[in-house]
């Protein structure tokens, strides 16, 4: 009997760094054409983490609001999906379940597979509210990009998280059956625990992206998945914006179905307005997508749209889910706008200064200036602890 019942995306909310460097900062400082950005990778801004701001903190922002609206009873579980976590043995999630003040009979785990955990987390959600569902889930997806200063990947940088709680019975998007899969043993993109900037291969990486592309399709299509023009819109990961122009026209052109710029820009035009302008957050960038969709696009009450989720390394899924009838009266676009237009701009020198800043490591005791304007921060260091806080709420 459980395992009918309908399972997804219950509500929605992302959050973003204090500060915002625009693309013609980039653009100056290192004397290019601001078209590099604007038409070659399909950006015009990034969010930059203030120093006291870090996945924690920004996973807790987004999640706070679900915890306003529905509170904290049946909420059993939290994955915390990130590629940039805090600490090798402690889930970065134990961190926000304190800071949300959630249940002690819960149970915290971080998940890790470069940009595609977040979909992982999405569907271990699922099965566990189709073995019990009067559980909740809180599924959050937070990074910050970091490349090498100079680097190609410098202009595709930006940090968010994205929430989501996954219940029975959803008022957003219904999970649907079945998942197309990809798994592939490829060094495009990597991050070795010693470094704190990503390696990343981008011909490889774009190559095995639209590999991902056609396995997990190919996949999805042998399960009995929907055929591709059933689908009313599409959401990709977005390492940068361009690449879900990219992905498209691929499995448009492998699919057989119409790959003409119309058609390319109908599908995926209002799911990468909100990445444009934020940049690449890694395991949350998907579910920007997904967030920017609802929020621009014309009622989509009643119709299946389209996912892809991949990470490097590589893992990718394509599934879909059909948007409830209802779901306006649930979606928070004038939070998500707020949370894009209330960041401080910042120029190249100041966006500089942070990144290279790196937190002591001496297990002192260091008090970290406060900056950023959320509701949570990273007070400091002490004895290789990190210190929270919780600022007041008014």
């Amino acid at each position: 009997m459980h395992k009918d019942s309908a399972v997804g995306i219950h509500d929605l909310s992302f959050a973003t760094g204090h500060y915002v460097l625009d693309h013609r900062e980039i653009a100056n400082h290192y004397s290019v054409d601001i078209n590099k950005f604007h038409l070659g990778i399909g950006q015009e801004a990034m969010s930059v983490p203030a120093a006291d701001e870090d996945i924690v903190t920004m996973a807790a922002t987004a999640a706070r609001p679900i915890i306003d609206r529905y509170g904290t009873a049946d909420i059993r579980t939290v994955l915390l999906a990130t590629e940039t976590g805090v600490d090798q043995a402690k889930s970065a999630g134990l961190y926000v379940h304190s800071l949300l003040g959630l249940p002690s009979a819960a149970r915290v785990l971080e998940l890790k597979q470069a940009c595609y955990a977040a979909t992982a987390a999405l569907q271990f959600a699922a099965a566990l509210v189709s073995r019990d569902p009067s559980e909740r889930v809180l599924v959050i997806a937070t990074d910050i990009a970091r490349y090498d200063a100079g680097s190609p990947g410098e202009s595709t940088q930006g940090a968010a998280a994205a929430a989501m709680l996954v219940t029975a019975e959803p008022a957003i998007l219904r999970l649907d059956r079945p998942s197309g899969l990809f798994a592939a043993d490829i060094m495009d993109f990597w991050r070795p625990n010693y470094r704190s900037t990503a390696v990343v291969d981008g011909k490889t990486s774009i190559a095995a992206y639209l590999q991902a592309i056609e396995g997990a399709w190919k996949d999805y299509t042998e399960r009995g998945g929907r055929p591709i023009d059933e689908f009313a819109a599409f959401c990709y990961h977005q390492p940068f914006t361009k690449m879900a122009h990219k992905a498209h026209r691929h499995l448009a052109e492998f699919s057989g179905a119409a790959a003409e710029p119309d058609d390319i820009h109908d599908a995926i035009h209002t799911s990468t307005l909100y990445n444009r302008v934020i940049g690449n957050s890694y395991t949350a960038s998907l579910y920007l997508g997904l967030a920017s969709l609802l929020d621009h696009r014309d009622d989509l009450a009643g119709k299946p749209i389209a996912m892809f989720s991949y990470g490097s390394g590589s893992v990718a899924e394509f599934f879909g889910g059909t948007v409830m009838p209802g779901y306006r009266e649930h979606l928070r676009t004038a939070g998500h706008r707020a949370a894009i237009a209330d960041r401080t701009p910042i120029d190249y020198a100041g966006y500089r200064s942070l990144h290279e800043l790196s937190l002591p490591v001496d297990g002192g005791d260091h008090a970290l200036v406060e900056e950023g304007r959320g509701p949570y921060r990273l007070a400091g260091l002490s004895g290789h602890k990190r210190i929270y806080q919780a600022r007041s709420r008014r």
